[in-house]
């Protein structure tokens, strides 16, 4: 069970509250697998979109793949996700409260298959996000007070 990270959403962990995680799997082109291997994938802009039935991965940015030429994929297109039915209904019925929403967060290779780390999300106030910058900077401090004896 070797994993590769092709890419991660680095901002996710500092602008959200991770409240629970799932791996799903994604339908993709033949170009676009070959794409995501070489790392030429960017997760900034992305999220889920569920309609209680399906799920879907929007806005992640998946690049050209030269060698393919004029047989390539749309850069933007929304991609499918693979989800257990129990997991979509899930991921629905929780995003229909107010705040909470569905983020990728990191893509990975595991099994030859491309997979991606999705998790329910609520969003950080901004003082939710200087505490976590305070906490992480006094964890930093304890860290090099250690490290000095």
């Amino acid at each position: 069970m070797e994993q590769k990270v092709v890419a991660t959403n680095r901002k996710a962990r500092h602008d959200y509250f991770i409240l629970d995680t799932y791996e799903a799997g994604m339908a993709l082109q033949g170009s676009e697998i070959k794409s995501i291997r070489a790392g030429q994938i960017s997760l900034k802009e992305a999220y889920v979109r569920t309609d209680g039935r399906q799920a879907w991965l929007v806005n992640a940015h998946i690049a050209p793949y030269d060698p393919a030429s004029h047989q390539n994929h749309d850069p933007l297109r929304e991609r499918k996700l693979l989800l257990h039915r129990s997991q979509i209904a899930d991921l629905w019925d929780e995003t229909r409260q107010k705040g909470t929403t569905i983020i990728p967060i990191r893509v990975y290779i595991k099994d030859g298959r491309a997979k991606v780390e999705i998790a329910l999300v609520k969003g950080k106030r901004n003082y939710d996000k200087r505490q976590s910058i305070k906490e992480r900077d006094a964890e930093r401090e304890i860290r090099r007070a250690l490290n000095k004896r």
